[in-house]
């Protein structure tokens, strides 16, 4: 049993509990000082109403200087006050574009109905109904839970996004390890093979043999070299990419069924790019060999290259099963795959190869369920 993972996800829980549990707190308190705000506001409405009756009916013994001073010190909640046909009386912290136009007054009585229940009083011995609405520090409390909660999620997805850069960048570590470690150990057998290559020669092998045989040792040096790049900067020269995709095309045509119907079009003259070979050889051979294990081996297979002013495109199209469309994006995730056997990283790599290394782009350009895939390889040019 895992007992250091089960306590990092013991952890990570409680961290998470205890996020959420402090979060709700902070909405609840937020919601009861609300309420405490609201009801301390009903209040203050009360006294007003309570304030303007007394001014109406006072004689001149009636003490004034407190409801004056009542009524004088609401500067921020707006009130309407109506008669018995819900007509309106009197306006109070109210813009003057409202008060002047008698529908814009209308609307803003129905929205301050919709915000807080009236309050009744007497005036001038006829029932008056007193509308008001939220002060502007009510209006503010009420968006500041919203606020609350899009701050922390905005927190935790920057914390999640770290985490996960984090974890992706300690797996490439390991891929980029792994790969040099492969590199490393093929190159010991590799160079005993080529030791007896030589012995071959020297015995007057079939020369047929011995060709195809040094065929096969140079593409193992050819991924030995790929894999010792991996994780390293790769040096990319002004190389022409009609020829660099025609050789690794002809290295696989030639070791593939006859049953797949190989075709390649591209420009006769040179088309000029930044590009490493070997890194561009494994694009080629990702793709076509995906293109192959789509048609299961047979069915097929157009490399096309077309160019315009500025970008050159590497299409290769299959007669294959094709791609839903919902997985044309996923296909270059690492870990993903169709396959009952591999490891989903083939496209993921040539992802990487194509637009970190080489500044390019790389899509799905058409895909048909039954029908087949074209997969579409953009560079630029070089001048």
């Amino acid at each position: 049993m895992n007992f250091s993972a089960d306590r990092r996800n013991l952890v990570r829980w409680i961290i998470i509990l205890a996020s959420f549990n402090f979060l709700v707190l902070i909405l609840w308190n937020t919601y009861t000082f609300f309420q405490t705000f609201k009801s301390e506001e009903r209040l203050k409405m009360e006294l007003w109403a309570a304030a303007s009756k007394n001014l109406n009916n006072a004689d001149e013994n009636t003490e004034l200087d407190l409801p004056l001073q009542i009524i004088s010190n609401n500067k921020t909640i707006p009130i309407i006050q109506t008669n018995e046909r819900d007509s309106i009386v009197n306006m109070t912290n109210v813009d003057d574009e409202i008060t002047k136009d008698k529908a814009k007054s209308i609307a803003f009585l129905n929205r301050l109905k919709s915000e807080n229940p009236p309050i009744a009083f007497d005036y001038a011995g006829k029932k008056h109904l007193l509308y008001y609405g939220n002060s502007s520090l009510i209006t503010k409390l009420k968006y500041y839970p919203i606020a609350l909660v899009l701050v922390g999620l905005f927190f935790s997805g920057m914390i999640f996004n770290f985490y996960r850069a984090s974890k992706m960048a300690t797996q490439n570590r390991l891929w980029a390890g792994m790969a040099k470690e492969t590199a490393h150990q093929i190159g010991t057998p590799l160079s005993s093979l080529i030791g007896w290559l030589e012995i071959m020669k020297a015995d007057n092998v079939d020369e047929t043999t011995v060709s195809e045989i040094e065929k096969d040792v140079n593409r193992l040096q050819t991924i030995t070299d790929r894999f010792s790049k991996i994780g390293s900067e790769p040096v990319l020269e002004r190389r022409d990419l009609v020829q660099e995709t025609e050789q690794s095309f002809d290295y696989l045509k030639s070791r593939t069924s006859k049953q797949v119907e190989f075709t390649f079009t591209a420009p006769q003259h040179p088309i000029y790019i930044k590009l490493n070979p070997v890194l561009h050889s494994w694009t080629i051979e990702n793709l076509v060999k995906n293109a192959i294990d789509a048609m299961k081996g047979r069915g097929k297979l157009a490399v096309i290259i077309e160019e315009t002013e500025r970008f050159v495109k590497i299409k290769i199209s299959d007669t294959g099963s094709g791609i839903p469309k919902n997985q044309f994006k996923s296909i270059f995730e690492p870990g993903f795959t169709t396959k009952r056997r591999g490891w989903g990283l083939g496209l993921s790599l040539t992802k990487r190869i194509v637009e970190e290394y080489h500044n390019g782009l790389i899509k799905v350009a058409f895909s048909e369920i039954g029908k087949g895939t074209t997969m579409q390889v953009t560079f630029k040019k070089e001048v």
